[in-house]
């Protein structure tokens, strides 16, 4: 085998070894949906730092933009599924994550009823199906009932899987004084 040749078959062996290091880079970053579908979509990554599954983890977050058409799911919400789904590819038992969502500001639509929202927007809420799923997985929902009031919806059009809240701020002290951490979700 002259020079050539072999510089040639070590081009081949380097190519075929990036190949396969890409392909198995890939298959790790499997788009997944442990404990949240379809919504909530994360990557089960290997040799990264997870979570200590010996903890529990208490999370409240505020939730209060509704910065996507109202056609869509409301990516605040989406992240909250994601964050579930994050524990879930962690290791973390379900029993261990404890998470409460206070809705208000921009996004209060997002816990209206199917006929609410069609007073509203005219169509149906794309979120209520995500909002059942995560309440479900043992999510707590509130709603600010400040920003019902101020944005005149009757709570009669709040999804009953939400609690009406006398305000966000005191859902977000409230839960912040029992140990839980606060996340702002826009």
């Amino acid at each position: 085998m002259n020079v050539d040749q072999l510089s040639l078959a070590m081009k081949k062996l380097l190519f075929t070894l990036c190949m396969l290091a890409c392909i198995r880079s890939l298959q790790a970053q499997t788009p997944v949906n442990p404990r949240i579908a379809p919504q909530g979509t994360v990557y089960d990554l290997e040799e990264v730092y997870l979570p200590d599954t010996t903890l529990t983890y208490k999370v409240v977050i505020d939730l209060k933009s509704s910065n996507n058409p109202p056609e869509k799911v409301n990516r605040g919400l989406n992240s909250v599924a994601r964050l579930v789904n994050l524990y879930a590819v962690g290791g973390v038992p379900a029993g261990q994550v404890k998470i409460a969502v206070a809705v208000h500001y921009t996004a209060t639509p997002i816990v209206l009823t199917h006929a609410g929202y069609r007073r509203k927007y005219g169509i149906d809420n794309p979120n209520l199906a995500l909002i059942d799923s995560l309440h479900k997985a043992g999510v707590e929902f509130f709603v600010c009932g400040q920003s019902l009031v101020a944005r005149d919806y009757a709570r009669q059009y709040v999804n009953p899987q939400v609690r009406i809240a006398l305000s966000m701020l005191t859902v977000v002290t409230e839960y912040a004084a029992r140990g839980y951490t606060v996340l702002t979700f826009d």
